[in-house]
């Protein structure tokens, strides 16, 4: 197995017990696990070729749906939520 597909998997298992926690201890392991994850999937894609690619991407974006609406909400649309 390449280091690739074992990191990988580590981000999967880290992803996994930062969802266990409580959320106010969630934000800055999650924020680290967000910033790291497109790094990983095009790492995954260069070795593995850019069908996982696109599949590890479809996986992101439904781990992060709701932090990627609110940023795109806040940053992109300039909406300010209550």
């Amino acid at each position: 197995m390449d280091y690739s597909t074992i990191f990988a998997a580590l981000w999967v298992i880290s992803a996994t017990i930062v969802a266990l926690l409580p959320m106010r201890l969630q934000f800055p392991p999650g924020i680290v696990l967000l910033l790291c994850a497109p790094v990983m999937i095009i790492w995954l894609g260069y070795d593995h070729g850019w069908v996982l690619s696109v599949l590890a991407f479809g996986g992101f974006v439904s781990m992060f749906r709701r932090p990627i609406r609110f940023y795109w909400r806040k940053w992109v649309r300039g909406e300010v939520m209550e």
